[in-house]
């Protein structure tokens, strides 16, 4: 046997060992019904998936599983999250927005695509008896790309999370690990494929999120070729896989647009908050009474994810109404922006306090 077969078949499959130090209540059990909303996620269930598996006679969360849909997946895997930025210009010198990803994979899928569609440009084709939406950016081929990253990073590195970068003439995606030994970049573009997470890939295979084994990448270059685009190129960098997506059409952005499009969200912001604040929005003031926070930090402490529709509705109104103030404030979207706590917010905690005691 060569060794090149000989290492496939003995390499262990990562996102298949066991957690044996855990159970199955580590599992978010209502994401799972969510996305598999016409099966029960049961022990039966579960196993078929391999996102349960067993250990010395005990069922237990595979590390695929709880990449999947793990409670506190960040606990055990510190790197699997996602980092989206729209840059202005060709590079990474001038950052205008920002959000880290920290939902369950395949829930990732949309959350990226919608932070990508929120940068780009739409119109409409009426050629057809039906509208149809048309991006300033290939989405079908840019999900494609995102699904490959997600599925096919290495999850047992540590220190790099999975990059989405837009700039005005590009997209790039990359994910941590190379490509596994023997396959290189062509055999990719021929549909040859290696699954190195094979928990995850079955998970999105069932969730129609992949058709078949090996037809994305083929399927991402010849759409490129269809629809006249620029042909997106895949390369191997320091332990890290980047797929690129040329643009067809740059996208310029600049500071002073950047400026106008905070100023009309907080205006928009403005017009939709009432004086009352919520008590998750307490939650986030009082997360800021001892020190400055990020706005992941701030979000998981009023029971929401970092996403970009709870960072506007819970958070911003925040930074509105004066009750907290960001660190940088020439810069709001910074990858160090924290927000701290005002003397307008901890006066209404201290109201806030002595209501609760006067009702008690």
């Amino acid at each position: 046997m060569s060794t090149f077969l000989n290492n496939l078949l003995t390499q262990p499959e990562f996102d298949a060992l066991p957690m044996p130090d855990l159970a199955m209540e580590a599992l978010d059990l209502p994401a799972i019904r969510s996305d598999f909303a016409d099966r029960t996620p049961d022990e039966r269930m579960l196993q078929s998936l391999k996102i349960l598996v067993r250990d010395q006679e005990r069922l237990v969360p595979s590390k695929g599983g709880i990449l999947l849909y793990g409670h506190d997946r960040r606990f055990y895997f510190d790197d699997a999250w996602i980092q989206c930025g729209r840059f202005i210009g060709n590079d990474k010198g001038d950052i205008f927005d920002h959000i880290d990803i920290h939902d369950p994979l395949p829930k990732a899928v949309e959350s990226i695509m919608l932070f990508l569609k929120k940068h780009a440009m739409r119109g409409a084709d009426f050629s057809e008896i039906r509208r149809k939406d048309r991006w300033s950016i290939p989405i079908n081929i840019l999900r494609e790309v995102v699904i490959n990253a997600l599925v096919h990073a290495d999850y047992s590195q540590r220190g790099t999370p999975i990059r989405i970068a837009f700039y005005d003439n590009r997209i790039e995606v990359e994910s941590p690990g190379l490509l596994l030994p023997g396959l290189t970049v062509e055999e990719m573009k021929q549909g040859i494929s290696q699954i190195r997470n094979p928990v995850i890939a079955r998970v999105f295979r069932e969730l129609d999120l992949i058709e078949q084994w090996g037809s994305g990448i083929p399927g991402i270059f010849r759409e490129a070729r269809a629809s006249n685009l620029p042909e997106p190129t895949i390369e191997e960098l320091a332990g890290r896989v980047r797929f690129t997506v040329p643009l067809s059409e740059i996208l310029p952005l600049s500071r002073e647009q950047s400026r106008k499009s905070e100023s009309t969200q907080l205006a928009q912001v403005s017009e939709q908050v009432s004086e009352q604040v919520s008590e998750q929005m307490l939650c986030m003031l009082r997360s800021c009474l001892a020190e400055s926070q990020s706005r992941f930090d701030l979000l998981i402490a009023a029971g929401l994810s970092d996403a970009y529709m709870n960072y506007r509705r819970h958070l911003l109104p925040l930074v509105v109404q004066g009750l907290i103030e960001r660190t940088i404030p020439d810069k709001p979207n910074s990858r160090l922006q924290k927000y701290r706590l005002s003397g307008k917010g901890r006066a209404l905690l201290t109201s806030a306090g002595k209501d609760k005691g006067s009702q008690a």
